[in-house]
């Protein structure tokens, strides 16, 4: 099986092909420039590199998010329109369960998180079980203080990962003490679009038209202008 990945959730871009369960190709970038101009010549230009075409392709996995709202979109309708045109299925991905691959050998708690500005962080918690990665705790938009009380009453290791690290490491080792394990800076704290297509690989498709981004929250216009709605409803 043939299968395209591809990942603009965030500030880093990743695209990678696999063929059979292992990794023919990869491409990252971790600079702020629009993934819209940039997605496809980058899958353009790896598909050349492995050498395929798109009518070789059997499936397409795609990053849902959370993360940035327009970086989802664009990942989402990219491959959906990718799909329908080739008649292939595709099927999305949360983004937090993907950079907690890079967690694969660590045989405790995974935290993956995203910044979401505000003291909020996307987040979640997973662990590996038998060779597979488990969710151990449901995705949310949550203060990140609220997040380290929770997890710090469980009394458990936790190894956290963000490509945000450096802005909560302090908060974390302060409120986990010896129960916080932190990488480095650096790759590990990045999603890998290889990840993506591993993880993909054995989902089930999703309903081409209906799969849908997973903000974890409303976009700021779309919550006032529903907080709008309530308001004048109620003052009828």
């Amino acid at each position: 099986m043939n299968i395209l990945a591809m990942d603009t959730s965030n500030q880093a871009m990743g695209v990678a092909v696999l063929k059979d369960g292992q990794p023919l190709g990869e491409l990252s970038t971790n600079i702020k420039k629009n993934h819209s101009v940039r997605l496809m010549p980058a899958i353009d230009h790896l598909m050349r590199e492995v050498n395929m075409t798109p009518t070789d392709l059997d499936k397409i996995v795609a990053a849902k998010g959370p993360g940035s709202y327009t970086g989802v979109r664009i990942g989402l309708m990219t491959a959906k329109s990718m799909a329908w045109s080739l008649g292939i299925p595709v099927t999305g991905v949360s983004s937090l369960e993907v950079l907690a691959w890079q967690g694969r050998f660590y045989d405790s708690y995974i935290c993956p998180f995203f910044d979401a500005r505000r003291g909020l962080v996307y987040t979640g918690l997973y662990r590996w079980k038998h060779g597979k990665l488990e969710a151990a705790a449901a995705e949310r938009n949550i203060m990140m203080d609220d997040w380290l009380h929770e997890l710090a009453a469980t009394y458990q290791q936790v190894l956290f990962l963000g490509p945000d690290i450096q802005l909560h490491q302090e908060r974390i080792r302060q409120r986990m003490g010896s129960k916080a394990f932190i990488p480095e800076v650096g790759t590990s704290h990045l999603a890998n679009p290889v990840h993506l297509a591993l993880a993909g690989q054995e989902k089930p498709a999703d309903d081409t038209h209906a799969l849908a981004p997973n903000y974890l929250r409303l976009a700021e216009a779309e919550a006032k202008w529903l907080q709008k709605q309530k308001d004048d409803t109620e003052n009828d």
